[in-house]
């Protein structure tokens, strides 16, 4: 048995003589959902656990209230888990956020006795609210990853997937200011801020005919008036509009837009709009780390297939962690194909012996592909030169290769079949 062979071995006795401990804070998380950057006990939970394991514990990373970084050993690599944590409202942990914390704090606490004698340093960063905010997009702003060598993470889902595909997104928030009357003695006196949101949303739904197949604009209405026999002076709403490349973005957000403002003629209300500070970029698969990862997932007994380049896609904010740092998001299979995410069942399974699995499992397959890095300094050279040839394929509908057709990236990578969803992130 060759050396690195034995220190997968470690790795893998680590994860299973934590195993009780992991599982226990993955259903704390899960049995105390907290929404983006109210995660308090979340992140004091598992700070103080990578506190007590010997990591040095950094509390409001890049200023965000409930981010950290957490920290063990010297110099470099410095290879990074990224731990998310913050629930979805109304449904807790419908994402399975609880599962992606404990795996991170699982891969980085078996990587130890690999750093102690391999050298290199191992992080956990904290990134919360990722579903509303977007939050690691700010912190790739104030140079959160600077120091970072290759960013991992592994979210649950409903299929073992190395190269997940997503798409960029934008939100935009609308608020419409009309004039309070009578509805029923004087409605001429009135300008209904509920009907402009209705007009727009009739407008939207015109346009949806006529955008690209993997596009997506929906939203929700927040306020709509006080009572039926008032004309509602205010209506608010938010939407995010997703593509699948930048470019198409732009356009398709300036398509969006013309359809409040034309909604805010026809009315006579006064429109006012905000498009979000972040955006979620699209999700950079570094194929080198990816393939990597899937032979160790597979090592495990679990069978890596290619995404469905012809299912419906997420989006998510390690997307732009990827721009700057090779980068890993796969996901592990914790639920039946027709379970979706953010939705109860989803929810359920994140905190079911599926889901322990697919913890100890995630945290397994990210901790070997890090031995792996931290023992092969040619293997770690090529993840950083794919940062800069990556050639992912959109989901946008041009250049994505279906089944059938010439094989891409993902084929390269491992053959099996369609998936049934390919949802993440919010």
């Amino acid at each position: 048995m060759g050396k690195r062979e034995e220190l997968k071995n470690q790795v893998l006795e680590e994860i299973e003589a934590h195993r009780a401990e992991l599982i226990d804070l993955s259903l704390k998380i899960h049995a105390n959902p907290e929404i983006g950057l109210q995660e308090v006990k979340a992140s004091g939970w598992l700070t103080e656990y990578l506190r007590r394991k010997g990591f040095a514990v950094e509390r409001d990373f890049c200023q965000l209230p409930t981010a950290f970084k957490a920290s063990y050993g010297e110099g470099k690599p410095a290879i990074a888990f990224l731990a998310e944590y913050d629930a979805l409202p109304k449904l807790g942990h419908a994402c399975g956020h609880n599962i992606i914390a404990a795996a991170a704090v699982g891969a980085a606490i078996a990587i130890k006795s690999v750093v102690n004698q391999r050298g290199g340093r191992v992080l956990v960063i904290g990134t919360p609210g990722e579903e509303l905010y977007g939050c690691k997009a700010t912190m790739v702003e104030r140079g959160g990853f600077a120091e970072v060598d290759v960013a991992m993470m592994v979210h649950p889902g409903t299929e073992n997937v190395a190269t997940p595909i997503t798409l960029a997104c934008s939100s935009l928030e609308v608020e419409f200011f009309g004039k309070a009357a009578h509805a029923a003695a004087y409605p001429d006196e009135g300008i209904n801020a509920l009907e402009a949101l209705i007009l727009a949303f009739s407008n939207i739904n015109s346009l949806r005919q006529h955008i690209r197949e993997k596009s997506r604009i929906h939203g929700i209405i927040t306020a709509g008036g006080e009572a039926a026999n008032i004309v509602p002076a205010y209506s608010r709403a938010i939407f995010l509009v997703r593509a699948g490349d930048e470019e198409y973005l732009k356009e398709l957000k300036e398509k969006v837009l013309n359809c409040f403002i034309a909604a805010s003629l026809a009315s006579g209300a006064r429109l006012e709009y905000k498009w979000g500070e972040v955006s979620y970029a699209l999700l950079r698969n570094n194929l080198v780390l990816a393939q990597l990862f899937a032979q160790n997932m597979e090592s495990l007994g679990r069978k890596v297939y290619p995404p469905d380049p012809l299912r419906g896609f997420g989006s998510t904010d390690m997307g732009n962690v990827s721009q700057v740092v090779p980068s890993l998001q796969p996901m592990v299979a914790i639920a039946p194909h027709q379970v979706s995410e953010h939705s109860p069942e989803f929810a359920a399974a994140a905190a079911s012996e599926t889901g322990h699995q697919g913890l100890l499992d995630g945290a397994k397959a990210l901790a070997l592909t890090a031995v792996d890095l931290l023992t092969n300094p040619e293997i770690l050279a090529r993840v950083k030169e794919g940062l800069l040839s990556n050639n992912t394929p959109s989901p946008g509908g041009r250049g994505v290769r279906g089944r059938g057709n010439s094989p891409s990236s993902f084929d390269r990578l491992r053959t099996g079949s369609n998936l049934s969803r390919q949802g993440r992130g919010i």
